[in-house]
């Protein structure tokens, strides 16, 4: 399977990017394994990463009691290097987003435009079964 074939929510992603200053988003799920990748980070990397942040992604949910309550919800770790900021978010049930980006972006717009991103990626894994809906016998015509 060529890449382009296993990234298929890959196109979702570049949308973050275009926030100045953003460099790369990855999909991963809770397990480190990649989903998807935007463009100009190679796949090989992108798993490295995702195996990285899922850690990450651990350790912060770990230490929620620090923050006063136990058991309050893991929803965003933010880190901070030199060079940059790493961005990581909830994605919905086992899934996790996360953006790199230079230390003059605007983390405003970033979180903005990640939670944007976390909705229509909802919306676009999972598709709920209608709850109206009548089985169709073959051979007759649905009527809106």
């Amino acid at each position: 399977m060529n890449d382009h074939m296993a990234n298929e929510l890959g196109w979702m992603l570049d949308e973050v990017l275009k926030v100045p200053e953003a460099r790369h988003a990855i999909l991963l799920s809770a397990d480190g394994m990649l989903r998807a990748h935007s463009q100009g980070i190679g796949r090989d990397e992108a798993e490295r990463q995702a195996a990285a942040l899922s850690g990450l992604q651990s350790i912060s949910r770990s230490t929620a009691e620090f923050c006063g309550k136990d058991g309050s919800p893991w929803q965003q770790t933010l880190v901070e290097f030199a060079e940059g900021y790493v961005f990581l978010v909830a994605a919905g049930a086992g899934a996790y987003l996360a953006v790199s980006a230079t230390q003059r972006v605007d983390m405003e717009m970033v979180t903005y435009r990640m939670q944007k991103l976390v909705d229509r990626l909802g919306k676009e894994l999972t598709s709920p079964p209608r709850q109206d809906a009548a089985p169709i016998r073959p051979g007759t015509t649905v009527r809106s």
